[in-house]
């Protein structure tokens, strides 16, 4: 089994260039809500559908290719959006001044910070690739 070093850094890219650009806008607009009909849909849902997206090629594909590239950084998008509401919606009441409190903000840092080094520690027990040797004639 081998590791693709670039998805490696794809996904922890990706999760972690979420977590802080959702953290940043929904701090400045904490008011902002995706709305269907009557629903309020959390980004933890719509991450759920990009960990699907991105998560199913990858369990089934194999190889280098944009395309699989593209399904990485749509896998940790969706987790890094799934990860970063896990504990708001479980600690609080779901509401949008909740999302602004600490018990949010840490426990978002916690989810995104326990993926990202579960990625790197695969990353890092991986087997390596064998380097070649170069060979070379004693007289």
């Amino acid at each position: 089994m081998q590791v693709d070093h670039k998805r490696v850094w794809l996904i922890v890219g990706s999760m972690l260039l979420t977590f802080v650009a959702f953290r940043a806008y929904l701090h400045f607009s904490p008011n902002t809500d995706f709305n269907v009909g009557p629903y309020n849909i959390h980004h933890l849902y719509v991450g759920l559908l990009l960990i699907l997206l991105g998560g199913v090629p990858l369990a089934i594909l194999q190889g280098p290719g944009r395309a699989l590239d593209l399904a990485t950084i749509v896998f940790g998008v969706g987790l890094s959006m799934a990860l970063d509401e896990w504990v708001f919606l479980i600690t609080t009441d779901g509401t949008n001044a909740s999302y602004l409190l600490p018990i949010s903000f840490w426990g978002g840092v916690t989810m995104i910070g326990l993926a990202g080094g579960y990625t790197m520690a695969l990353y890092l027990c991986s087997p390596k690739k064998p380097k070649k040797h170069r060979q070379t004639t004693e007289d």
